[in-house]
């Protein structure tokens, strides 16, 4: 009775711990978030939606360009999209008179994507009795990572990535009561989902092929009718070729002139006109996609890696000591199996040779190393495009109660990992631009137009959808400097302060204060500046002996300098 009851309290306990940091998640986008990880959480769906449903003033990225078509737009229509229209709608039926601004525009995707999180907290629960592990343990883990916390509620396809990854490991593991393995019965959803990853971002394929060999073996061990087996793989095929047509077609009529604006002018009378300009048109993205990216020499432009990265580095940086005992229990069972690998008789009676579902299996290893080795063969190599191995890695680390007794190492390590990305590394770039959307949409701006340049430089790329400012407004321009060399800066700082255009002119520069000495070489002087802190720029870090002297605040912040007119 005692460790009944010793066990229903720690239950009980680790309920309760999930819940919390269920609602930090959800918390933490409204806060909301500062740290920005990547430019592509912003340009790969809320920028480009930002400028084809409000008709602000964006930067398209070269992927969604009519000449270069490479990522699928029915995901952004989906996410990005769809809080975007919600929000037009309500300030258009005036329930709310300002709906659109920079902080709606920042979090109600994320919101959209944090919600979408929680199915990663649901597949944990539905596969953590599969995998013997425990449900509210395995949770706890899984919410507790920064990289649920941070990444999970970011705009990234990664993030959809990893929530099909997870969807697709809990229809391939389906269980009985009685614990026996249960008939796959979900062909169809196995297909749709395999297809939407794959035009999501064909690195999907990479995921999906151990549940899908998982899901194939299963099958062929509990038919005796090869009519029945056929028949599964019939309907797979038939429902992701159907999810194909899908994705094509709505690709197709927003990349090309045909255009989704134009498909409520569309004649009856023209619409096989129409179709015959699609079959002409017809944009696989995905397959654009992989034309690119197997071209070392596009890759390249993008920052070349040693192939070990992945599993040497961002493993590491992402899942901390998890991903090391991965790969220590990896060698060890490795070395155990070494034999049933060399011959090839144990890959064909059925999936029984290595996908045993036993103490010891190297299934969820498998899972975990697989999609890993994977994308370690592409040069380009980015944290990111790991996260969603946090699933398998998450329930071997559970089961067995493998990561109890590094319970104090994971908790700091997490820790500091969402205070890291999540606040400080690149945190005043998103604050600024919120400040700077009030500025330029003041009242004094309202009824004394004034022309703004904002100057970006050493930043990441800026969101110009932050800004909130229409298309056809012209009085505000962005320039992005990103990481120019000193010489080139400040000619065209200087350039600036010589040629004020207006009197009502105003020109911001906005720089880290790691290279704010840059500025004061450039021979300009500014009205007036405001620090916001914190921000750290790992392209341009900080010195540590100025991070223990009297500056460490600058250090660590933004700048934003109103430049003078230059008398």
């Amino acid at each position: 009775p005692l460790a009944g009851r010793g066990g229903a309290g720690a239950g009980m306990w680790a309920k309760g711990l999930w819940a919390l940091l269920a609602a930090l998640r959800a918390g933490w986008c409204l806060l909301p978030q500062a740290g920005y990880l990547h430019p592509d959480e912003f340009f790969q769906s809320p920028e480009v939606m930002a400028g084809d449903i409000l008709n602000l003033q964006v930067y398209y990225p070269w992927e969604f360009l009519s000449s270069s078509p490479c990522r699928t737009v029915v995901f952004p229509l989906m996410t990005s999209g769809v809080t975007y229209w919600v929000i037009k709608s309500l300030q258009q039926l005036d329930i709310c008179s300002s709906c659109i601004n920079s902080y709606t525009l920042l979090v109600s995707p994320r919101l959209l994507f944090t919600m979408f999180s929680f199915i990663l907290d649901y597949s944990v629960y539905r596969l953590a009795p599969f995998w013997e592990a425990d449900p509210w343990k395995a949770l706890v883990l899984l919410a507790g990572s920064y990289v649920t916390l941070v990444f999970y509620t970011r705009t990234f396809t990664n993030t959809l990535e990893g929530l099909l990854f997870a969807l697709l490991m809990v229809l391939v593991s389906s269980r009985k009561s009685d614990s026996s393995l249960a008939e796959p019965t979900s062909s169809p959803l196995v297909g749709i989902i395999t297809t939407a990853g794959f035009f999501n971002r064909p690195t999907f394929l990479a995921f999906a092929l151990m549940p899908l060999l998982y899901w194939a073996g299963l099958i062929v061990d509990s038919q005796k009718s090869i009519k029945t087996v056929i028949n599964h793989f019939l309907k797979l095929v038939l429902c992701a070729c159907f999810t194909a047509i899908v994705f094509v077609t709505a690709d197709t009529f927003y990349f090309t002139s045909v255009g989704l604006d134009n498909l409520y002018s569309i004649k009856k009378n023209s619409l096989f006109d129409v179709i015959g300009q699609l079959n002409e048109k017809m944009i696989v993205t995905p397959f654009n996609f992989l034309s690119y990216n197997l071209n070392p020499h596009n890759l390249a432009l993008h920052g070349s890696h040693p192939r070990v990265t992945h599993f040497t580095v961002n493993g590491i940086m992402l899942f901390g000591i998890l991903h090391i005992l991965a790969i220590g229990a990896g060698f060890k069972m490795l070395k155990k199996y070494i034999h049933q690998l060399i011959w090839v008789k144990s890959y064909c009676r059925g999936s029984s040779g290595l996908l045993v579902h036993s103490e010891d299996s190297p299934t969820l290893l498998l899972f975990y190393f697989v999609p890993l080795a994977f994308l370690s063969l592409f040069s380009h190599q980015e944290p990111r495009f790991l996260i969603p191995l946090i699933l398998p890695l998450v329930l071997f680390s559970t089961s067995q109660n493998r990561a109890v007794k590094w319970k104090h190492v994971i908790i700091i390590f997490n820790v500091l990992g969402a205070l890291l990305f999540g606040c400080l590394h690149q945190g005043g770039l998103i604050p600024c631009l919120f400040h700077l959307e009030q500025l330029v949409h003041s009242p004094e701006s309202s009824i004394h137009p004034r022309h703004y340049t904002l100057l970006f430089a050493h930043t990441y790329m800026p969101p110009r959808s932050l800004l909130n400012i229409k298309k056809r407004d012209t009085h505000i321009e962005v320039i992005d400097m990103a990481g120019s060399e000193e010489e080139t800066l400040c000619r065209t700082v200087e350039q600036r302060a010589n040629n004020f255009t207006c009197n009502d002119c105003h020109v911001f520069v906005i720089i880290p204060g790691t290279v704010r000495a840059t500025i004061t070489k450039c021979g300009v002087s500014f009205l007036n500046e405001t620090l916001i802190f914190p921000h750290l720029s790992m392209e341009d870090p900080p010195q540590i002996p100025f991070l223990f002297s009297g500056n460490w605040r600058s250090q660590l912040g933004l700048y934003i300098l109103q430049l003078e007119r230059d008398q």
